[in-house]
């Protein structure tokens, strides 16, 4: 039986729109093709519905879920008006995602036969013809346009062919059959002895700009990362079994100090003595490859998850006194420019054991080299030290907004290379792939040797809702024509100093800083004060860090992922003249005077003393200083004591008003400059639900 090639990933510009259309349809021809034939390799029925792991749902589902994926894309871009099957639809959707290596789920499905599978399948293969045949064409292809979609399916059916062979590795053999299309390496030879390579100090940068797409890409590609590497050294070759030989027999896998407390609870559920595609028979170690044992091909790579990798390293470590660690993605990226490998994958790539371009398994990591290196690409993935994260920029993709974000949760390890299934978007340097660090994939290592420790860029997303919505509030769109309130309080307040003395400022209330950052553009030095920890720490990461991503309620449990930096706001030379303090406006601490301007928005309110506050903020201020107040006088019970409240309710029979109340407690040492006058602001709650209000300014000269 013939084996099917892959055709590279479309460009997405560059030719004729009628070649262009038909080098896509030729290409998701051949991958809808090489994906069933995969399947050919399952020896009977019953292979299909028995699982080959525990934490994933049985090989029915995957023969399923790739042609669901693009049915249901389709449809919720308008590209389909009707579905195909709404039960499959929905029964092959989700569920692909890895469970964590101790949750064992035995959820049970009514799965359909492999033949309504498959003829379901041949139903979407016609649908997604005519789609690829009729939907507008515009080049280059980018992310708002219909084929992108399309080419989202394809790259997302090449995923699975990758993922799918790895769960047929892990079945039964008796569940596996030979298969022509399917022939493993047959080479081997002793394996060489490992070298260090020197690395050069690099800077680059890393990331994609949606508007040159070039190739299709998924989410985490794009966006902006600068990177800056210092010199190090890298293992010539990928760490191969042999050498991985020496650490299962110097008791690496009973050594509980060679590993994190993570792999050594998963080492210990699994009960793992060695790789688990290596195979004891008698006293020789065999290879279990996706369809057949061998004998061990000692000079092949090793294939193991990142605990077994980190374990490695830390017992090379030792063993050695140098500081052996997995490479960091910018590190494997440095060494993938110095070996000389391009960006593309397919014909403008050095050759390597990628894209099913030579055998259905691993080879020597010998076979092919890529300047003083071997394997940089190909052959087998490679594990790194990095935990994926999103680059500065990162936005997700509105008909695929799941694909990376899940991922953001310091568990999800980047792996970089391919392997010798890799095909289209998983074969480019530039992609980002990553699993949780216990998985399995055709994926084995190599160490580097480096004076500082791995980067670990967080990856994580503001959750909070009420510190998500005011991070919002603070640095995110504007919404009704209403201006930023916080960057428009700055501007009053700056404006209404004139040619006084600028030394320091207090913004009293600060919550997540925007004013903080704002008047620091005429302040020497400003600090921001709030009672809550929560805003503070959110202020201090936008200084220290200058990004700052959250999350926003769309509708009940539907989010939006955005992102706000310092330098998007022109604020990022700002940031050192700016600190952050959690601190008590009714018992401000002693160190907190000398101020040339006090800002206390939408604060006094929210006091449990307004009075105490108000009569002693003068202490804090310079003669001829400004205190700038800002309040919907929005008095609760929950927040003020209904004796603590200075204005909105009957004296004397007549009304008094919370501006009567700030002239009599103020008056003293105040005198009113400004105001009163409204300033509106809105807050974001849901996607359709926003609180608008009117703030009423005032401003207080000190005398």
């Amino acid at each position: 039986m013939k084996q099917i090639p892959l055709s590279g990933t479309p460009l997405v510009a560059g030719a004729e729109s009628e070649q262009k259309r038909h080098e896509i349809l030729a290409c998701f021809h051949a991958t809808f093709d090489r994906y069933e034939q995969l399947f050919e390799v399952l020896s009977c029925d019953e292979a299909y519905y028995r699982k080959p792991i525990a934490l994933r749902h049985p090989l029915i589902f995957y023969l399923g879920h790739t042609a669901t994926f693009f049915i249901n894309k389709l449809v919720l871009a308008g590209l389909l008006e009707q579905r195909i099957n709404p039960g499959f639809e929905s029964m092959f959707a989700i569920g692909v995602d890895e469970m964590s290596w101790d949750d064992l789920s035995d959820v049970r499905y009514d799965w359909p036969s492999v033949a309504a599978v498959h003829d379901y399948r041949q139903q979407v293969r016609a649908a997604v013809e005519q789609v690829i045949l009729s939907a507008p064409l515009s080049q280059p292809i980018g992310w708002e346009d219909p084929l992108w979609i399309v080419l989202m399916g394809i790259e997302h059916e090449r995923i699975h062919l990758e993922t799918s062979s790895v769960l047929i590795r892990q079945h039964e053999l008796k569940y596996v059959q030979p298969h022509p299309a399917w022939a493993p390496c047959r080479e081997s030879d002793a394996a060489p002895a490992n070298a260090l390579v020197d690395i050069p100090a690099a800077s680059f940068r890393l990331g994609r700009e949606r508007s040159e797409p070039l190739i299709y890409g998924w989410d985490n590609e794009f966006g902006r990362h600068t990177a800056d590497v210092a010199a190090f050294q890298a293992s010539r070759h990928l760490v191969t079994n042999q050498e991985f030989l020496a650490f299962v027999e110097a008791g690496g896998y009973a050594d509980d100090t060679l590993w994190q407390e993570e792999g050594a609870a998963w080492k210990e559920f699994t009960e793992a003595r060695h790789p688990t595609f290596w195979v004891r028979d008698g006293g020789q170690w065999k290879l279990r490859l996706m369809l057949e044992e061998v004998p061990m091909p000692w000079d092949w790579p090793v294939e193991t998850n990142y605990h077994e990798a980190k374990a490695f390293c830390q017992w090379k470590a030792r063993e050695t006194g140098q500081p052996v660690r997995l490479p960091s993605e910018d590190e494997w990226q440095a060494l993938r420019h110095f070996a000389g490998v391009g960006d593309l994958p397919g014909d403008a790539a050095p050759p390597a054991n990628s894209e099913l371009r030579h055998w259905a398994s691993s080879c020597p990591v010998t076979r092919f080299a890529h300047g003083p290196l071997f394997d940089v690409v190909g052959n087998v993935w490679q594990w790194l030290e990095t935990p994926t994260y999103p680059f500065d920029g990162f936005a997700v993709h509105p008909i695929y907004d799941d694909f990376t974000t899940p991922t953001f949760d310091d568990r999800h390890n980047l792996i970089k290379g391919g392997s010798w299934i890799s095909c289209g978007n998983q074969a480019s340097p530039l992609s980002r792939y990553a699993f949780r660090r216990h998985f399995f994939q055709h994926a084995g290592f190599r160490y580097v040797v480096a004076g500082t420790p791995a980067t670990q860029p967080t990856s994580r997303y503001e959750t909070d809702r009420l510190v998500s919505e005011y991070i919002e509030f603070h640095y995110g769109d504007e919404y009704f024509g209403v201006a930023n309130f916080p960057r428009t309080l700055a501007q009053m307040a700056i404006a209404a100093m004139g040619d006084k003395p600028a030394g320091k400022a207090l913004d009293l209330g600060c919550a997540t800083g925007r004013a903080t950052f704002e008047l620091a553009r005429h302040f020497d030095r400003v600090t921001g004060l709030d009672f809550s920890a929560r805003f503070v720490g959110i202020g201090t990461q936008l200084a220290e860090q200058g990004t700052l991503r959250y999350t926003l309620t769309e509708e009940g449990e539907l989010v939006a992922y955005k992102e706000c930096s310092l330098a998007g706001l022109g604020l990022a030379e700002l940031a050192a003249r700016v600190e952050f303090f959690q601190g008590d406006a009714c018992n401000l601490k002693p160190i907190f005077n000398g101020y040339d301007l006090i800002l206390a928005a939408n604060l006094i309110d929210r006091l449990y003393s307004p009075a105490q506050f108000l009569s002693t903020v003068h202490t804090r201020l310079n003669p001829g200083g400004l205190l700038m107040l800002a309040s919907p006088y929005t008095w609760l019970e929950e927040h003020t004591k209904r004796e603590e409240w200075i204005g909105g309710f009957k004296k004397d029979g007549e009304n008094f008003t919370t501006l009567d109340g700030l002239k009599a407690t103020l008056g003293k040492h105040f005198r009113l400059v400004h105001g009163p006058e409204p300033v509106p602001f809105v807050i974001r709650e849901t996607k359709r639900k926003f609180q608008h209000t009117l703030s009423e300014v005032t401003i207080w000269e000190r005398i």
